[in-house]
């Protein structure tokens, strides 16, 4: 993978703007460490930032050809088809990289290019003769692209903290929090609209969409989306024709030049990932290396609960073992863990999901001193109904996004500067306009067209926020993740399953259990949901709370204003208190107060102004 960069402007010489674009480039340094290029114009300035993974001693970017410049960060897994599709054509090749064969790809069918792409991508195009870019991302969203544009110029990259640093060349880009951001920001988060950078004027392209900026403006439209179509298979060809696709997904994304793994959690959906990886592995002669995450002294005080079950350990020896990986075990220190927060939300450009963060971040540190890609299980539970919130009746019909019910506990805990007064109606209205975008068939009842709406809120808003995490704490640490449940003809398939297809035999993912319970352990194959481990260290509270007390403390902080400070103190004496996590699954009492050092030490690093 890779960083991108630009600037466009029509109204200035942007080779003025070459210290701007260096500085951006610097900050994607760690998202490409291997090599970094540059293009400068009157009108435009292009940088890149190359993590090599394929094809290692070409790819330079960014890459020409003819009056068409490239930047581009992904991996397209259906190379060696337009390869022989464009060869067809005429065209010859100086490498093995899918970058020249994206370039030629565009080259030879414009925007229709993006019909025949296969993988995660997002990409810059400058053509010199027409004086236009065109960019596009991928249709599921693993790869981002954050832009700002204010009539005058456009500037795109792969991350808001690059975005942010060229801030003093561009005063609409210095960060500020708006009452629409607040709002998205201490009532939604770590969550976010879909297309939203949440400071002013920062919006990220969605997936499956594509733009172009001339000198008569920006235009943005969707090449792609979740359709409805009928089911027409029964029970035995769905399972077969789920098998096949996971199957082809991750033969297609073992594909490397550099040493690859993948993280194996005791989970379904890694565990999965892990044993088709190892199979693939046995038939070269090589043995698969796969990877775990732990937290010192973790059995000492894990305690299981509704959303987790069960620990990892003792499902992931017994997998490594069935499979015949060499296994890695990353133990975790719980106070160095609180003490990545500030980082993780530097990396991010936004607070994120507290210590699920920080833990990746050092998780993946430790694999890329060993390892430059690897495959990993996010995206099944949203496509497969793996969620307490698919499943639980008392909440499925519930007005609301169900992984953050309620405005009340953030009403609690945050000050009306933090969330104003309008909460309820706002959130309301963003949900409202969340489930409007789902296509559903005429003939279906009520009850498949709210899977449906469950399916478009998971798609749109939680998986994108765990696909965020996913590349920004990766790539902070130079690790490429692919995620094989991401490939977009498994979520066209999933989004028109039955639900008693998709749920089979009453299970939560049962059509993936079914499909895929021979090449697993029983106790694997049937193994209840357990969500990414967190700890329940009392260390890692206590750091956190030292954390927090140091930032409320802090000259001029912006965060003793935010907050209810009689409320959180209160909580903090009663931390068992919480019903229902702030968001998702994982973040109860500590995990709050590890937001709020997150977001206290954001706003610290960016400057961010309240307006």
């Amino acid at each position: 993978m890779c960083g991108i960069a630009g600037w466009v402007s029509f109204e200035e010489d942007v080779r003025e703007k070459r210290d701007a674009l260096e500085v951006m480039s610097a900050v994607l340094s760690r998202r490409g460490p291997d090599d970094q290029g540059m293009y400068l114009a009157p009108s435009v300035g292009l940088a890149h930032r190359r993590l090599s993974v394929v094809d290692i001693a070409g790819g330079h970017q960014p890459m020409r050809i003819g009056s068409h410049v490239l930047v581009y960060n992904g991996e397209l897994y259906n190379t060696d088809e337009l390869r022989q599709d464009l060869s067809s054509l005429g065209w010859t090749f100086r490498g093995h990289s899918d970058t020249e064969v994206l370039l030629a790809a565009f080259v030879q069918w414009g925007e229709g290019c993006l019909e025949r792409l296969s993988g995660i991508y997002a990409f810059a195009v400058w053509d010199e003769t027409r004086r236009q870019l065109f960019a596009a991302r991928d249709r599921v969203g693993v790869k981002p692209f954050f832009f700002y544009e204010d009539g005058h110029r456009f500037l795109f990259s792969s991350v808001i903290p690059a975005l942010a640093a060229a801030a003093p060349w561009c005063d609409g880009l210095r960060p500020r929090l708006d009452a629409d951001g607040r709002r998205e920001l201490f009532l939604l988060g770590p969550g976010r609209k879909p297309g939203s950078g949440v400071l002013k004027g920062y919006r990220e392209l969605e997936p499956g969409q594509c733009l172009r900026y001339r000198a008569d403006g920006l235009s943005v439209r969707r090449y792609w989306d979740l359709q409805a179509r009928p089911h027409m298979e029964g029970r035995r060809e769905t399972i077969d024709h789920v098998r096949f696709l996971v199957e082809d997904a991750v033969r297609r994304q073992l594909v490397s030049d550099v040493p690859l793994c993948t993280m194996l959690s005791g989970g379904l959906d890694s565990s999965i990932l892990s044993a088709l990886a190892a199979s693939e592995y046995r038939k070269r002669g090589e043995i698969l290396h796969t990877w775990s995450v732990d937290y010192a002294e973790s059995s000492r005080y894990f305690h299981a609960g509704r959303f987790v079950p069960s620990e990892d350990a003792p499902f992931v020896v017994q997998m490594a073992e069935h499979i015949g990986s060499n296994h890695h075990t990353v133990t975790i220190d719980n106070v160095e863990l609180a003490n990545a927060l500030p980082l993780a939300a530097a990396e991010r450009g936004l607070p994120g999901m507290a210590d699920v963060d920080s833990s990746l971040l050092l998780f993946c540190r430790a694999i890329r001193k060993a390892f430059t890609v690897g495959l990993s299980g996010e995206c099944a539970d949203e496509l497969f109904g793996g969620y307490p919130w698919y499943h639980r009746k008392e909440i499925l019909f519930e007005e609301c996004f169900p992984w953050s019910r309620s405005t009340a506990v953030r009403e609690r805990l945050l000050s009306p500067a933090a969330v104003g007064t309008d909460g309820e109606d706002w959130l309301r209205e963003t949900y409202r306009a969340a489930i409007a975008r789902t296509d559903f068939l005429p003939e279906e009842d009520p009850y498949a067209v709210r899977m449906r709406q469950m399916f478009r809120l998971n798609f749109d808003w939680f998986m994108q926020t765990l696909l965020a995490r996913k590349d920004t704490m990766s790539m902070a640490c130079s690790l490429e993740m692919r995620v094989p449940f991401a490939d977009e003809r498994i979520v066209e398939y999933a989004y028109n399953l039955p639900w008693e297809l998709k749920s089979l035999d009453g299970r939560e993912k049962g059509i993936l259990r079914a499909a895929f319970e021979d090449i697993l352990t029983p106790e694997v194959a049937w193994r209840k949901k357990s969500p990414y481990p967190k700890t329940f260290h009392p260390a890692y509270f206590r750091r956190v709370m030292e954390l927090f007390h140091q930032r409320m403390e802090r000259p001029n902080g912006m965060l003793p204003q935010l907050v209810n400070r009689e409320s959180l103190d209160l909580l903090a004496a009663n931390p068992d208190e919480l019903t229902e996590p702030w968001y998702g699954q994982l973040m109860r009492t500590p995990q709050i107060f590890a937001w709020l050092v997150m977001l206290d030490a954001w706003i610290e690093k960016f400057h961010v102004d309240f307006i």
